[in-house]
Parts: C-alpha cells; sequence; structure tokens
C-alpha cells in the first residue's frame, strides 16, 4: 500500500527536491531551536537579576511572559526537530520494506517456475527411461541413453538454480523481518515520544493558565 502511495505521479516530482527541502527545513529549526535557547538563557538571567533587584511586579510579571514564551518556543521547536528526523527515518523504512517485499514476492515466483521446471524434467527423465527399458535396439537405447545423460545434466542444473533461488529468497526474507523490527522500533518511539509531547504541553498549558490568572 505504502509502495502503491509513493509511486504517485507526484511524489515522484517532489522526489527530485527531497532533500532539499528536507536540509532547509533541517536548517530552519535548528536556527529556531538555538534562537529559543539563547531567549531563554537571555531571560532566564535577567529573571534572576529582577527578583533579586525586588523590581515592580508589572516589570517582573513582563519577564516572567517572556521567560515563558522561550521556554515554550524552545520545547515546539526541539520536538519539532526531533520528529522531523524520525519522520524522515519512518519514510526511508516504509520504502525498504516496499521494496523487500517486491522482491521477496519475485523470489518466490521464481522459486516456484524453478521447482516447475524440475519437477516436469523429473518427469520427462522418468518416462525415457520406461522408454528406454522397453527398447531393444542397441543404436536406439544409446541414444535414448545420451539424451537421458543430458536430461540429468540439465535437472542438476536446475537443483542447482533452485538451491541458489532459495537461499536468496531466505536472505530477502530475513532482511525484510529486519526491516519490519526496525519499522516497529521506530513506530513505538514515535509513540513514546508524542505522548511525552502531550504531557510536556498539557504542563506548558497549565502554566500559561496560571500565569494568565
Amino acid at each position: 500500500r505504502w509502495q502503491k502511495i509513493f509511486m504517485i505521479p507526484l511524489w515522484s516530482k517532489m522526489a527530485v527536491f527531497w532533500n532539499k527541502m528536507f536540509l532547509t527545513i533541517i536548517v530552519l529549526l535548528i536556527v529556531l531551536f538555538l534562537d529559543a535557547v539563547r531567549e531563554v538563557r537571555k531571560y532566564s538571567s535577567v529573571h534572576v537579576n529582577e527578583k533579586a533587584a525586588n523590581v515592580n511586579s508589572s516589570a517582573f510579571d513582563h519577564i516572567q511572559m517572556k521567560l515563558f514564551r522561550s521556554q515554550r518556543n524552545l520545547y515546539l521547536s526541539g520536538f519539532s526537530l526531533f520528529l522531523w528526523l524520525v519522520l524522515r527515518r519512518t519514510v526511508t523504512l516504509l520504502t525498504q520494506l516496499a521494496k523487500e517485499m517486491a522482491s521477496h514476492a519475485a523470489l518466490e515466483t521464481q522459486v516456484n517456475d524453478a521447482t516447475e521446471a524440475a519437477k516436469k524434467y523429473m518427469a520427462e527423465n522418468e518416462r525415457l527411461q520406461e522408454a528406454l527399458s522397453g527398447q531393444g535396439s542397441g543404436k536406439k537405447k544409446e541414444s535414448m541413453e545420451a539424451t537421458q545423460e543430458k536430461l540429468k545434466e540439465e535437472v542438476e542444473h536446475l537443483k542447482a538454480e533452485l538451491q541458489k533461488t532459495s537461499t536468496a529468497f531466505h536472505k530477502a526474507k530475513n532482511e525484510v523481518a529486519a526491516v519490519k523490527k526496525q519499522s516497529d522500533g521506530v513506530r513505538r518511539e514515535y509513540d513514546h515520544l508524542r505522548k511525552e509531547y502531550e504531557r510536556l504541553q498539557q504542563s506548558l498549558n497549565k502554566a500559561e493558565d496560571k500565569k494568565d490568572l
């Protein structure tokens, strides 16, 4: 399903600019995060100095408001930066998983075709052996034996190809399992971060409500 979504022509057009967009947004979020850190440090020091100087309440409340907004911006920009990286990793894993699943299906079809061909050649070999046992002519017998040897070589070749394909199939299956496991880990981490972000947002809203009161 994700592979079909990613194969939409709109995404293929955006893919050319995807890395540029990603780097641009990363730089923007980093700048916002660093600016928020600077604001928090600035108003924290001012808050301590004004509190020690016992200035009037209106100026102190104004500094408190600035400090709260800078802390809020710090949390928002920090979580946005981290979640943007998680989103990038999730899209990459989904793309890899779709490719591995398609390769898995192709290898499975190839294994089935090789198995059917091997069965067909083995049945043909048995039929020729039965025909050979019923022939009394020496020349026909030699011709049958040559044909039988050729069929044996073809069967051995198909068996080798089948073994090779089976090995590749199991390898692809293991890779798909590993990618699925990694994708599940990223999804659990994303859920945990989302819950943490909601908890911090609620605490910030409560602090803002108290400040308004």
